[in-house]
C-alpha cells in the first residue's frame, strides 16, 4: 500500500471568537476560523495581498484549550489534518465543508494568556450525531 500525507501547517490569525459546544457524549468541540495571508509581486512590480480563510475544529482538551486562551484576532499555529465533511439540505442540496481538524495549537503573541503548546489526539471516528453543527 502506497503511504499518504494528510497534514496541514497554518499560521494566522484567528478571525472569529472560538465557539466551543459538546456531542451528545459529553464531548468538547471548538470551532473558529484562522486567517493566513501571503503577498507576492507581480512580474509588473506590484504588491500583491491574499488571504486564505480556514476552518478549524478542535476536540476535547484541545477544544477547551482553544475556547479558554484563543480571541479573535490572536496569532496561532495549528497543526492538523484536512478532513471534508458532506450533508444534505431539508431541499436535497449536498453541501460540503473542508475543515483543519487540529491536533496541535501554539498561539504565538507575545502576550499570550494561557500555556502553550497545546497538544490532543483527536477521535479516529467521529459519528456523524456528534457532530453539533
Amino acid at each position: 500500500m502506497a503511504m499518504s500525507l494528510n497534514k496541514v501547517m497554518i499560521i494566522g490569525n484567528v478571525g472569529r471568537e472560538p465557539e466551543m459546544r459538546y456531542t451528545p457524549n459529553g464531548n468538547p468541540v471548538t470551532t473558529f476560523s484562522v486567517a493566513a495571508s501571503r503577498r507576492w509581486t507581480t512580474p509588473e512590480g506590484e504588491q500583491r495581498d491574499e488571504t486564505e480563510w480556514f476552518n478549524v475544529v478542535a476536540w476535547n482538551k484541545l477544544a477547551e484549550t482553544c475556547s479558554q486562551y484563543l480571541a479573535k484576532g490572536s496569532k496561532v499555529y495549528i497543526e492538523g489534518r484536512l478532513q471534508t465533511r458532506s450533508w444534505e439540505t431539508p431541499e436535497g442540496q449536498k453541501r460540503y465543508r473542508t475543515e483543519v481538524v487540529a491536533n496541535t495549537m501554539i498561539m504565538l503573541d507575545s502576550r499570550q494568556r494561557g500555556p502553550a503548546p497545546a497538544e490532543e489526539s483527536y477521535p479516529e471516528e467521529i459519528e456523524a450525531e456528534e457532530i453539533p453543527f
